[in-house]
């Protein structure tokens, strides 16, 4: 290491003075007095073995802020830890999750140091997961000061809180893994015993012999098939109680028929047992379905990251005094303090503060956004930088983010048209495999075949359709998952399909292609003052309203002006700088003052005048701005060959403006609820298959009738309710990439579909023919199932952008 680098960490140690230790009779520096300290500890610990172990470079420790420390020590509150702490013999456990953890070293560093703290009765941290488990005595230690002991060696630590959805996918995937090995170990143990017999590599065995390996190969093949193979039974049980046909029937039947003809011959004497070829058939089945379910745990925890954004706890406020309560408990009117760093655990309105929000967990949008006092805020947005006090308006089950949790488990519930078309082929294949399969073993029992059973068994295996029922599923899920990460949420079942047709898309205009709200857009000075000055005014006048039109002027500076009156539907008077200014519309001035006004071009949008007692200053010009990114959107469906139409209610001449600006096809203004729709069903009388963009209730009429229907985030609620997705984030451009996104689905699964009935088709003579061994089908099916769950695993790659670091989840034990 270079001796200008810091000995702990590895940065550059330029410091003057410089920061150094004597250690081992060599002068280390260090780039920090915080690195130095770190030091000194593992050197005081009888720990400086780490620095000879580690393989990367440890993190620079930062100092706890008194705000980071509090935190920590509300850790401590018996309500907070229920969430992540249990009782254990002699003490308490905790879960933790360990952040800059960079090579092995450090758990080593980080296991010793802990195990020295008073209190503490074991410490150990998974690598992979960096989660740890913590067990200490609460009456020898406080919680918070070990945590603040991990933070010393610069490493940080919060707790891990898993929800209930997530408890049961990793207890189904644990329960798959230990299936998975059973009928693993029982293939490895039969095929041990089987493989000398199968190529004669033992010669001359005594029946004895043949009779002790057929017994102890039942021995090792029950608990395979009575564990690792119970899945298939109770699935195919359940399938010929309801009379619908899954590929678990055929398993079932292959698995069972060979056990029981296996046991037969074992106990009373014949040619063949199929212990090897049942384990093997388990082990493979179960290692297809294994990787299916890797796919869904993978989706599934993507999902229910979203619900760890929630917090379990909030600091209500309570006249001057502050208290941890459950955020269920929460309710309308309450008041919460949020601090830097931490999520908002319910819907509310700002009060005081004015801070940066992190919305990525609502929105996908990765940017913070800044809130001041008056603006909605949402559960699951990570504050910035100051304390924000919330007045709740929604809390639990009634947030914006529980809707939207709920929204994204009733798609994936629902099956759309091409899922049920996937079914009814693997069913109808399945019924077809059972009446075909003993067909085989019959003609081939006439024909005098030794191997008839064998052949019988490959059929049913090979011919399993699971690649037929994963091809659809598995791509439906990770390309809702990747919608979501684009910020579009898919509301119904169909949307995902349906986007795949899409030739037309029509456009509302206000809050939809424009802001939704008035924007400045031309200053024009007049009197002696400058743009700037008239600017100043302006919003020294404005600031006394609250009318939408002043709040356009709230973002520019401006001093205090006395005696401002408000006329209503007119304007505002006030004194500044000892003299009487006047703003308001043209009419309301110009009474004011008396004068008649400039000269006025043909500006578009509203015209807002400013004047003192003796003459004319400005004009402001407000409208409703379209978004930045609006252009962008339209060319990019232009050029992916779509129709854009923009239909809105306003005057055909600005929404003609706004069209040519954002090089739109065609516009059509004035247009009632009912003639939007009248549009719609003419378009779809000439074969068009339509998206429709809109965000207010008018536009509820024409969204039913398109064949997608497309609300904005910033919609009325019925509106998002009546839709068929929702563009969270409010970001255009996003649709063409989930229009992309459609088309790649379909793709992919007419690929999946393809394999899969490819394969089936293939595979059905080539075993009926005797060609495949019943261990080679197993094979077969296996790979066919894992080849469609890799294709459609990569509809679920992140959008191309650039990532923001993850939003801490839940309570942080440090920012």
């Amino acid at each position: 290491m270079n001796p200008l680098n810091c000995y702990h960490c590895g940065e550059p140690a330029p410091g003057q003075p410089a920061i150094t230790l004597e250690l081992d009779g060599e002068l280390r520096h260090f780039c920090c007095q915080g690195c130095k300290a770190v030091c000194e500890t593992i050197r005081a610990e009888g720990l400086d073995g780490f620095y000879q172990f580690r393989t990367e470079p440890a993190v620079t420790p930062k100092e706890l802020t008194d705000a980071e420390l509090n935190r920590i020590r509300e850790l401590d509150h018996p309500l907070v830890q229920k969430s992540f702490v249990s009782p254990v013999k002699s003490g308490q456990e905790a879960t933790l999750l360990i952040s800059d953890i960079t090579c092995a070293a450090c758990i080593w560093l980080l296991e010793n140091h802990m195990a020295k703290q008073p209190g503490v009765m074991s410490f150990s941290v998974n690598h992979s997961t960096q989660r740890a488990r913590l067990v200490w005595n609460p009456e020898q230690a406080r919680l918070s000061d070990l945590l603040v002991a991990i933070h010393e060696l610069g490493y940080r630590a919060r707790p891990y809180q898993a929800d209930e959805a997530e408890r049961a996918l990793k207890a189904e995937h644990r329960s798959a893994l230990i299936r998975l090995a059973v009928a693993g170990i029982g293939s490895f143990q039969t095929m041990m015993l089987a493989f000398p017999l199968y190529f004669e590599l033992v010669s001359e065995l005594s029946p004895e012999f043949v009779s002790f390996f057929r017994w102890f190969s039942l021995l090792v093949a029950t608990p395979v098939v009575l564990y690792s193979a119970r899945p298939f039974f109770t699935n195919a049980v359940r399938d010929l109680r309801s009379r619908h046909l899954t590929m678990d029937v055929p398993v079932a039947t292959a698995i069972g028929l060979a056990y029981v003809a296996s046991i037969w011959v074992t106990v009373f004497g014949g040619e063949e047992v199929y212990f090897e070829s049942v384990c093997m058939f388990t082990f493979f089945l179960q290692l297809g379905r294994y990787i299916e379910m890797q796919a869904r745990y993978r989706a599934g925890l993507t999902g229910n990251a979203l619900a760890g954004f929630q917090p379990m706890v909030a600091s209500r406020v309570r006249g001057n005094d502050s208290e941890i309560v459950s955020s269920h408990d929460l309710a309308t009117g309450d008041l919460i303090r949020v601090r830097p760093g931490e999520t908002l655990p319910a819907d509310g309105v700002i009060v005081s503060g004015h801070s940066t929000l992190n919305e990525a967990a609502l929105t996908g949008e990765y940017l913070p956004e800044t809130r001041n006092p008056g603006d909605e805020v949402h559960a699951g947005s990570v504050n910035g930088e100051n304390p924000l006090e919330v007045e709740v308006r929604r809390a639990g089950a009634q947030t914006r983010l529980s809707g939207i949790l709920r929204i994204l488990d009733r798609v994936q519930a629902e099956k759309p048209p091409v899922a049920l078309m996937a079914d009814r082929i693997a069913g109808v294949f399945v019924s077809r495999v059972l009446v075909l399969a003993p067909v085989i073993w019959i003609g081939w029992w006439l024909a005098g075949a030794d191997n008839a059973f064998d052949i019988t068994l490959s059929v049913l295996v090979v011919t399993c359709p699971c690649a037929l029922s994963l091809a659809t599923p598995t791509a439906i899920t990770s390309a809702t998952m990747r919608l979501r990460k684009l910020g579009l949420l898919p509301t119904r079942g169909h949307t995902l399909e349906s986007l795949n047709t899409i030739d037309t898309v029509i456009f509302d205009k206000t809050g939809t292609l424009t802001r939704g709200e008035l924007s400045l857009v031309d200053t024009r000075a007049f009197g002696p003052l400058s743009q700037e000055q008239c600017l100043e005014t302006a919003a020294s006048l404005e600031k006394h309203s609250e009318h939408p039109i002043a709040r356009v002027f709230h973002n520019f500076h401006g001093n205090s002006a006395r005696n401002v009156q408000n006329h209503l539907g007119g304007g505002l008077c006030g004194e500044l700088a000892g003299q009487c200014f006047y703003i308001g519309h043209r009419d309301f001035v110009e009474a004011s003052i008396g004068q008649p006004p400039p000269a006025s071009d043909d500006q578009q949008g509203m015209e807002i005048w400013l004047a003192n007692d003796s003459q004319w200053l400005a004009r402001f010009t407000l409208d409703d701005e379209p978004r930045p990114e609006a252009r962008e959107a339209v060319q990019m469906l232009q050029q992916a060959g779509l129709r854009t139409i923009l239909l809105s209610g306003d005057r055909s001449g600005h929404v003609a403006q706004i069209a040519k600006r954002l090089g739109i096809d065609e516009a059509i203004g004035q247009a009632s609820p009912e003639d939007k729709l009248q549009v719609l069903e003419a378009l779809r009388d000439q074969g068009r298959h339509i998206m429709m963009v809109g965000d207010g209730l008018n536009d509820l009429p024409s969204m039913a009738g398109a064949g997608v229907s497309v609300a904005m985030g910033s919609a009325a609620d019925l509106t998002q309710l009546k839709a068929d997705a929702v563009l969270l984030n409010g970001q255009l451009t996003q649709l063409p990439e989930a229009l992309k996104t459609a088309r790649r689905t379909r793709r992919i699964i007419r690929q999946n579909m393809a394999w899969a009935l490819g394969y089936n088709l293939c595979a059905l003579p080539l075993a009926a023919a005797g060609l495949v061994p019943p261990w080679l089908a197993a094979i077969g099916m296996s790979l066919s199932s894992l080849v469609v769950v890799l294709n459609a695993m990569r509809l679920g790659r992140a959008p191309e952008r650039a990532e923001s670091p993850t939003p801490a989840v839940g309570a942080e034990a440090t920012s």
